[in-house]
């Protein structure tokens, strides 16, 4: 069995504005979306490592969930930790806009924890839920010391944190040395925005920074793809010259239903990385991605979203 390593953010999401109901939505949120995905996504010959920090006060519920991946690896590594859980409360503005509360906050790993963790895996998915699952410091030592693929979403990096815990977009410091740590990166368009005003500059500058596939999702417009020529994520990354840069849109196949888009970009990833790592050509992982993520328009968190995500029931 090859195994997928997970890093990333158990969430408790409160969600207000996606529904008529008055009360919130209360659902596990963050990397639980993406490991669904996976979950539901991922080839047979690999398994889930989960390498994920959750607080005391969720960490009983969180192993519920874990419990329920049949994906998962006998050797994952969740790990309680006594500092509070994160937790988020979302506020719909519109469809696709909406303000972010983060309260809570599990502490980040270490290249010293870190790094006895990832000899045994054959890929990382890193989903910077929090943004605080690393610094750059250790995301330079896991690229160091680990020469199998990395595929990172980054869209948390690009949050700041006020006083009253509101989430605030922000350019990321020292940017290019946060790609250059990864083979594929995920980001979507207000991110891309705050790289640079010219996307195809952009995409350049990380193929040259070791980037072999960057990915910018577009919400209801589908996601645009820049990769370079004979991309294979199973594929160690090499050092010859970029070359052509290839790019393309990739539209969603149907129109898109009214639902809760929340954890949309994390169960693209997901699929996203398992479509990669059964070889499938970019355009054909990018549309399933597409596919996978439309589905979870129409559920409500993360428990159990596998089974929607596969159009089965869940058991009882």
């Amino acid at each position: 069995m090859n195994r997928l390593g997970v890093i990333g953010t158990m969430v408790w999401d409160s969600i207000y504005g996606r529904g008529p109901q008055s009360e919130p939505v209360e659902e596990w949120g963050g990397i639980a979306y993406a490991l669904a995905a996976l979950e539901t996504s991922l080839p047979a010959n690999w398994e889930l490592v989960p390498l994920i920090k959750v607080g005391k006060d969720l960490a009983p519920v969180a192993n519920t969930f874990l419990n329920a991946l049949t994906h998962r690896s006998a050797a994952d590594r969740f790990v309680e930790v006594p500092d509070p859980n994160n937790r988020v409360t979302l506020h719909y503005e519109s469809s696709h806009r909406r303000a972010e509360r983060l309260t809570g906050g599990v502490p980040p790993w270490t290249w010293a924890e870190l790094g006895p963790m990832v000899t045994d895996l054959d890929a990382i998915y890193i989903n910077f839920i929090s943004g605080f699952e690393m610094d750059l410091t250790t995301a330079q030592c896991l690229r160091q010391g680990f020469d199998a693929p990395i595929y990172a979403d980054l869209h948390s990096l690009f949050l700041g944190v006020a006083n009253d815990g509101l989430r605030i977009p922000q350019a990321i410091p020292e940017p290019d040395q946060w790609l250059s740590c990864f083979d594929v990166v995920q980001i979507n368009e207000d991110e891309l925005s705050l790289l640079g005003p010219d996307p195809m500059e952009v995409a350049a500058r990380a193929m040259a920074l070791g980037v072999r596939l960057l990915v910018v999702t577009l919400g209801p417009e589908g996601a645009v793809y820049f990769t370079t020529e004979h991309f294979d994520f199973t594929r160690t990354r090499d050092t010859h010259p970029v070359g052509t840069i290839k790019t393309a849109r990739i539209a969603v196949e149907r129109d898109l239903e009214d639902g809760d888009p929340t954890g949309c970009g994390d169960v693209f990833g997901g699929a996203l990385a398992a479509a990669l790592l059964q070889q499938q050509d970019v355009e054909t992982a990018v549309r399933q991605a597409n596919s996978t993520a439309r589905r979870n328009l129409s559920a409500r968190g993360a428990t159990n979203l596998q089974y929607h995500l596969r159009g089965s029931i869940a058991p009882r």
